[in-house]
């Protein structure tokens, strides 16, 4: 799996960095090529010509240790997979907030490939709520991040904070690297996310309880295998993730206009949107107060929405469309008849009822129906593996 794999090791200043010349020699040992990049402060736990002669390559310290001046882009394009172990506090606050002030952090800016984190830290620092709230936006633009392991810290404290064990780092590389294959390399995929807000008066609107994270995870985890991705998303208050382009609209008419402009130009399209159905026919351009209506009801006149995905259905000459369908009820047997009035070639069936599944939710529980008749249902994963699920789906019908 290693085996000529480019591979970045990011290290930071943390206790645990004296792991890091035993993790450079598993890798060394598997067949891949690495390179060490250290921040000045880590240099402190293990020296940078540890790291140098096990790696058979001249670590990195500092912005300006190289002469070469693109050295950080070289590098970004170079990397097959980059991995930050420990990834202290400082270094997961300054990533989170794309800041660049050593060549470490530059470097992650402008990697082209997975960004893998393992936070290692005290365990007060760990559970921190800015610590935590850091991972929760750098896992949700698409950074993988591996989770710490739980025990006695250098501090005596004991708690979450360890670095995992070597060979846990190992093959957490190998997965990582296993989902981002650049399969999609060359091609041009379109994700739609979130809900549409169809605005009833200046203050409020008709929606729904969509998340957006799906098709965020759809167009990360599309990134990810090499697809140049663009995303057109409801409001949401998720980050854009890395190497995606990003288009925010409003209503059902605002995606279907940008989705419109896409459409053309896409060979897989995926509409994991919550558009809704319904609009009210006229909105108010003032507030409507409660004291102006008469008696204890209030009628809203409603119209229904174009039907975006009926209408790709009909345009499309080489794109392969897949759909989503969120059902309470019969949801099988409503996901077939989706699938084949509006001409998809594969549909995604997930419950708004199931635990662990459907809206807001970190993970899901899918069936996914092609148009050559297959079946497939996944248990309850992690959406971003939910998300390759779909993509090995129809990924074939890309070829």
């Amino acid at each position: 799996m290693l085996k000529g794999k480019h591979i970045v090791l990011g290290v930071t200043g943390g206790i645990a960095a004296y792991k890091t010349p035993w993790l450079v020699r598993e890798l060394v040992k598997a067949g891949a090529e690495v390179q060490v990049v250290m921040t000045e402060n880590a240099a402190r736990f293990v020296t940078p010509l540890t790291l140098s002669t096990l790696s058979q390559r001249e670590t990195i310290v500092g912005m300006f240790a190289q002469s070469e001046r693109t050295r950080h882009i070289d590098l970004a394009v170079w990397a097959d997979v980059m991995l930050v172990a420990p990834a202290t506090a400082n270094t997961l606050a300054k990533l989170a907030g794309g800041f660049a002030d050593d060549f470490l952090s530059t470097l992650a800016l402008a990697l082209r490939g997975p960004l893998m984190l393992a936070p290692s830290m005290d365990v007060d620092m760990f559970l921190h709520e800015r610590t935590q709230a850091n991972i929760a936006a750098l896992s949700e633009s698409g950074c993988v991040v591996v989770p710490p392991e739980t025990g006695a810290l250098a501090s005596g404290l004991s708690g979450p904070g360890r670095l995992p064990e070597i060979d846990r780092l190992v093959r957490s590389i190998e997965e990582t690297l296993d989902r981002s294959f650049l399969d999609l390399k060359g091609k041009r995929v379109l994700v739609t996310a979130g809900p549409t807000r169809e605005p009833v008066d200046p203050v409020r609107y008709l929606g729904n309880r969509s998340s957006g994270k799906m098709g965020f995870t759809l167009a990360s985890a599309a990134a990810l295998r090499g697809a140049q991705v663009t995303l057109i998303s409801g409001p949401v208050t998720l980050r854009t993730p890395r190497n995606v382009r990003r288009i925010d609209v409003e209503t059902a008419c605002d995606m279907l206009e940008a989705v419109q402009r896409e459409f053309t130009l896409s060979d897989l399209v995926v509409m994991a949107a919550a558009v809704a159905d319904f609009a009210p026919t006229q909105a108010s351009d003032r507030k409507l107060k409660r004291e102006a209506q008469q008696g204890e009801t209030f009628s809203l006149l409603l119209k229904k929405n174009p039907d975006i995905l009926k209408m790709l259905g009909e345009q499309k000459t080489v794109q392969v469309l897949v759909g989503f369908a969120l059902e309470t009820n019969d949801g099988v047997e409503n996901a077939r008849v989706k699938l084949t009035t509006k001409n998809l070639d594969a549909i995604v069936l997930n419950s708004a009822v199931e635990d662990g599944a459907g809206f807001e939710s970190d993970t899901n529980i899918v069936t996914i129906l092609t148009a050559d008749g297959k079946t497939r249902q996944t248990p309850k994963l992690p959406k971003f593996d939910v998300a390759n699920e779909v993509i090995d789906s129809v990924a074939h019908l890309l070829k």
